[in-house]
């Protein structure tokens, strides 16, 4: 039988998402190809240090064990095969031995081979392929480059954290906010408490990872997810009755009002926190890892 990836949770990443490749990107960006690809091949034996997503990826692959392999994380990028060799030889130097495959484009657009690889994320730090990407219906993010490194106090939970509205949630409530503003908002999720908001593009995400931590209970580890939203009472109630009707429960719920989020996500401690909102990426990203899913209302506007 062919192989196939159907049965595993499937994280496609960009170089520059999973390493600090940023010294070699600003020779790039000068527009000297040639010197970018002679820069890697002069350091394809120099391990590339860990990038902002790579504590995500370490512990997903953590679930992998010799009898079953429940995560396949695959390299998806822009690079070149000569860059794309330095990559996987800093993924063995770091211990990811099992990221073995990888498709590599040299600055052609990548993420049409998400529909193969059946994706449920793609990490990169070019917003338009994620744009791309998530117009192709695939949870996406761009990953901020200048985010701080995860913590090491939970090496056995992978924390994750999401927005609501726009991000596991449609942009549906979100809309009436940006038009009608704030008691709107609250009056209209009050009124529809009890109808469940359509699925936002993570929703097929907190899905999958829902799914790999029932499947693996026994690995010695697991998932521990916080949806981080600046909804307040009322419009809690909606949020809490979408999760209930998907079956699928957070560990944590933080209902903000909009006080800042970077110093709950502070506490939280996540390998990963996605959110729609531009300054809310920018603020969690001088606390944690974090990711700008260009999704919604919100970034419509901000694009006319």
């Amino acid at each position: 039988m062919p192989i196939t990836l159907d049965d595993k949770l499937v994280v496609a990443i960009s170089s520059r998402a999973l390493f600090d490749f940023e010294e070699e990107n600003r020779v790039f960006e000068r527009g000297n190809d040639r010197a970018y690809v002679e820069l890697q091949r002069q350091r394809l034996d120099i391990p590339a240090a860990p990038g902002v997503a790579f504590s995500l990826v370490r512990k997903l692959l953590a679930f992998n064990v010799p009898e079953q392999q429940r995560v396949e994380v695959v390299l998806l990028s822009r690079n070149d095969p000569v860059s794309g060799m330095r990559v996987f030889r800093s993924c063995a130097a770091h211990g990811l031995p099992s990221v073995q495959r990888g498709v590599f484009t040299q600055g052609r657009d990548p993420f049409r081979y998400l529909r193969p690889l059946g994706a449920h994320l793609f990490l990169s730090a070019n917003q338009n392929d994620v744009r791309q990407a998530l117009m192709l219906g695939f949870p996406a993010a761009r990953v901020l480059t200048e985010s701080v490194q995860a913590s090491y106090n939970h090496p056995d939970e992978v924390r994750i954290a999401f927005d609501g509205d726009a991000v596991l949630f449609s942009d549906e409530a979100e809309r009436i906010y940006q038009a009608e503003g704030l008691a709107a908002f609250q009056q209209h999720e009050s009124a529809n408490a009890a109808q469940p908001l359509p699925g936002g593009p993570f929703k097929p995400l907190l899905a999958a990872l829902h799914r790999l931590q029932q499947d693996a209970s026994q690995v010695g580890m697991r998932i521990r997810t916080a949806l981080v939203t600046a909804r307040s009472a009322p419009a809690h109630e909606r949020a809490i009755q979408t999760l209930m009707s998907w079956n699928i429960a957070v560990d944590e719920a933080m209902f903000l009002g909009g006080l800042d989020k970077g110093g709950f996500l502070r506490e939280f401690e996540p390998d990963f926190f996605f959110d729609d909102q531009t300054g809310h990426v920018t603020a969690a990203a001088l606390h944690v890892p974090a990711g700008h899913v260009d999704s919604g209302i919100a970034n419509l506007e901000a694009t006319r």
